[in-house]
């Protein structure tokens, strides 16, 4: 995955081969992409653990090219080497750092497999004529994990008395401070929250930059997502009768699974006084926010945090210091707060094993949480079927909520799973973003469009309310 700044131009262009791909309809012969599919990026440095990598291409349109045999040429950098999956591909059977082979209805499979050197893998494919497709994996090594605390949990029990139909609008100060207005389907101009809540959302999820307005941070010199701008629009989502969930990213921009940074203030703190930095700023917003009445309803302690977060003190190969850092935010919110939720949020939507490994990893040292966050974008994430497996498994396997807490296409068939498949642990989705991006629910001057519409009978289904 990229950082959601490039995401916004590249899903844009793909959407349309995501649907095409879940309906497996579309069967053309002009490729001019090749799309990387990791199924994990995360694999243990043992000289013999593999990920999984699905190497397909799409056309002009984005419409997958299910009959395409096109050569492929594949790379891999750092501790690694290549293995293809399916012998068919190529008579190499030995690995080697770069392969060619050709594919077979539209895919080639391939495998990475780990050295014994912690390292940051880069591989790479490419075709004549084609847009080259890449993606990073992390080689660790697990270590022997330390619990955070020897006490009783103080996460894990919640019961959620409601289903979960949510959007992310953070962007939403931003709009309007560029004078855009929103409208219904009847061309009524009114808050986009009581529309939102008029077609059934009864959640916001908002995310929150450190000091966004620094020079390098997501809004220089105008600060949007940060602090302030959070207290005025916690006050707006309550006053609509709705809920929120904040989203820490811990940085002065962007976190996700390819960047993690430090907010500027911290870039230079030792370990202990990092790990204290994140409890008090975390304690010192959920008071800010207590303070006014607007208590968040749910956590989530770090944005897409599969591959850590504050780099390089909490990197996945560091998971020690991560569980300490998750532990800090998670302590402090109950400081604060002692029955908000608190959500752990890793991309993965249907990567199955490296959700279970982050999962395993952060309760053999005892971090405690109360609902699985996934995002489900599928040129990442794998497809439908993917998600819908992961998501029953993990309820199964650790008896927590799940929920897709990041997605936008495919709208119908991921709220179908994110309702249904962790059975009475399905809590429900958050949609990324629906004011202004891709599939948005408003056109450029406002007005309601047919993706909102889908929202009333999701809402009805699922006795959202």
């Amino acid at each position: 995955m990229i950082m959601k700044k490039l995401v916004l131009i590249g899903i844009l262009f793909l959407s349309t081969f995501f649907l095409a791909s879940a309906q497996n309809k579309i069967d053309t012969s002009a490729a001019t992409e090749i799309v990387v599919m990791p199924y994990q990026t995360t694999i243990i440095a043992d000289g013999k653990a593999k990920a999984l990598i699905v190497i397909s291409v799409i056309d002009k349109q984005g419409n997958a090219v299910t009959n395409a045999s096109n050569t492929i040429e594949l790379s891999v950098s750092g501790d690694a080497a290549l293995l293809f999956a399916d012998q068919k591909s190529s008579r190499n059977s030995t690995p080697a750092k770069t392969l060619t082979g050709k594919l077979s209805q539209g895919k080639l499979n391939v495998y990475v497999q780990s050295g014994r050197d912690t390292s940051l893998i880069k591989f790479q494919a490419k075709g004549e004529k084609l847009i080259t497709g890449s993606t990073e994996i992390r080689t660790v090594q697990p270590g022997i994990p330390h619990p955070v605390t020897t006490v009783a949990p103080i996460a894990g029990n919640a019961k959620f008395g409601q289903k979960i139909l949510g959007a992310d609008i953070s962007f939403l100060p931003q709009l309007e401070a560029r004078g855009m207005k929103f409208y219904n389907e009847n061309g009524k101009q009114e808050d986009v929250l009581k529309i939102l809540k008029d077609h059934g959302f009864n959640y916001i999820r908002l995310r929150l930059f450190d000091h966004p307005e620094n020079a390098k941070g997501y809004s220089p010199n105008k600060g949007f997502c940060d602090l302030p701008h959070t207290l005025a629009m916690a006050k707006r989502i309550k006053a609509a009768g709705m809920k929120f969930l904040l989203d820490f990213h811990y940085s002065d921009t962007w976190a996700d699974p390819q960047r993690q940074d430090k907010p500027i203030a911290w870039q230079n703190l030792n370990f202990t006084t990092l790990k204290d930095s994140v409890f008090t700023y975390t304690k010192s917003v959920m008071q800010t926010l207590k303070d006014q009445g607007t208590e968040p309803d749910l956590v989530q302690v770090g944005n897409e945090i599969n591959h850590g977060m504050l780099w390089p003190d909490g990197e996945i190969n560091n998971l020690d210091s991560l569980a300490q850092f998750i532990f800090s935010g998670i302590k402090a919110v109950k400081a604060v707060s002692p029955s908000t939720p608190i959500m752990l949020h890793i991309a993965l939507g249907g990567q199955n094993l490296e959700a279970r490994f982050f999962i395993d990893n952060m309760l053999k040292r005892k971090v405690p949480f109360d609902v699985i966050g996934l995002s489900y974008y599928p040129k990442w994430h794998g497809t439908l079927s993917d998600l819908k497996m992961n998501m029953a498994d993990l309820a199964k396997r650790y008896h927590k909520y799940v929920m897709v807490a990041e997605y936008s296409q495919l709208k119908e068939a991921v709220n179908d799973i994110a309702f249904t498949a962790a059975g009475d642990k399905a809590l429900g989705s958050f949609i990324w973003e629906p004011l202004n991006t891709w599939e948005s629910f408003f056109d450029r001057n406002g007005k309601a469009n047919s993706f909102l519409q889908v929202y009333p009978a999701i809402a009805k289904k699922y006795n959202v309310h």
